[in-house]
């Protein structure tokens, strides 16, 4: 993952819910940042990356509340560390850097657990676990009911083209999975 630091005009910076992992911003950490940034205190860089959706706008990924204490007080730029993903999951990266100094509640860990295999089916419970610092177990119980109607989607799948009369071999190939599985 790429890393570089720069200054960032905070109203080019995007807080989308959809990848933050807390189920809010808390004001009352807000005014303690304010309040530290007014006597002088520096803080280490925000972490975002490009939008993907937004040219010249990035995605506010670590530093929520920083972020909101940047804008309270009315500074215009922040430093930044831009970070290149390179595939990994923006909403699990958010999470795994969620759990400094608070945790993650339960609900919060749930909910982060849900939407990221929602996204993104073929995550491990362990991929899964490490990002939001909970047992593969645990993360097992959070999603299995979404992993149960995921197996039912290709169970489906499968008996539809067997009934088509499909060959074995090409329902794997088609759904990229082993002609054990079909079998």
């Amino acid at each position: 993952m790429d890393k570089t630091i720069t200054k960032i005009p905070i109203s080019s910076i995007v807080f989308d819910e959809d990848i933050y992992p807390r189920k809010g911003i808390d004001p009352r950490r807000v005014g303690i940042f304010a309040e530290n940034i007014r006597d002088g205190f520096k803080f280490e860089p925000i972490e975002v990356e490009p939008d993907p959706d937004k040219p010249g706008r990035y995605r506010l990924l670590d530093g929520a509340h920083r972020w909101s204490a940047y804008k309270s007080t009315g500074i215009a730029e922040a430093e930044a560390v831009i970070k290149n993903l390179d595939g990994t999951d923006p909403l699990l990266y958010a999470a795994k850097k969620a759990i400094g100094p608070k945790q993650l509640t339960e609900d919060e860990a749930r909910d982060t657990a849900r939407r990221a295999y929602n996204k993104n089916p073929a995550l491990t419970s362990v991929d899964i676990g490490k990002a939001i610092g909970r047992a593969r177990r645990t993360v097992d119980s959070y999603i299995a009911d979404l992993k149960a109607a995921t197996q039912l989607d290709i169970d489906l799948k499968i008996f539809r083209m067997n009934r088509l009369g499909i060959p074995q071999d090409r329902i794997a190939k088609r759904l990229a999975a082993t002609q054990q599985t079909i079998t």
